[in-house]
């Protein structure tokens, strides 16, 4: 390759690079934009919570101290675990949900997009942000499987995802919160 080549090169790998951190200095507004969205979208999925599943009411305990690290690239890494384990629970045996299946779509979609520019934005190379990230993946890891044991035991039923879908929105509340004060 000649010397012209390889500067087009370089300007190339440039204007990626730039450009690729600007969008991820611009997450936290995105991340805000999705989450509301995210959030007019469990409304727009289903009705009001149905009174007869209010005896069914389960309290999962969602683990705050993910979310409350020192390092914001910690946050993310946590943001980003959370966003993964919702698209999986909200993509399988959705069948007895009797949701609005476009608001369901794009709910996942805009679940995934996010994710996909959480990975292309955090840090994952170094030791200590990968340490956190295993401590809060674990808890993560634990939260969520008590939403899908409970889906499951109760038969992926329309209150089981009636009850899952207020909790999804209570977390994605949570990570509302946090993402303003970055």
């Amino acid at each position: 390759m000649n010397a012209f080549g390889l500067i087009q090169f370089g300007l190339i790998l440039l204007c990626t690079t730039t450009i690729s951190s600007l969008r991820c200095n611009h997450l936290p507004l995105q991340q805000r934009k999705v989450i509301e969205n995210s959030l007019q979208l469990l409304d727009k999925m289903g009705k009001k919570f149905p009174q007869q599943c209010l005896r069914e009411k389960m309290s999962f305990r969602f683990p705050e101290q993910v979310l409350k690290p020192r390092q914001k690239e910690t946050v993310k890494v946590a943001i980003e675990e959370i966003f993964q384990h919702i698209f999986s629970i909200f993509s399988k045996n959705l069948t007895l949900a009797a949701w609005d299946g476009t608001a369901l779509e794009q709910f996942q979609n805009g679940l995934y997009q996010q994710i996909e520019q959480l990975e292309a934005c955090v840090i994952k190379k170094q030791t200590h942000y990968f340490q956190s990230k295993e401590v809060n993946r674990l808890k993560l890891k634990k939260y969520f499987q008590k939403i899908d044991c409970f889906l499951k035991d109760k038969q992926h039923s329309l209150c089981s995802w009636e009850i899952s879908r207020a909790e999804m929105r209570r977390c994605l509340q949570l990570i509302d919160k946090v993402i303003r004060k970055l």
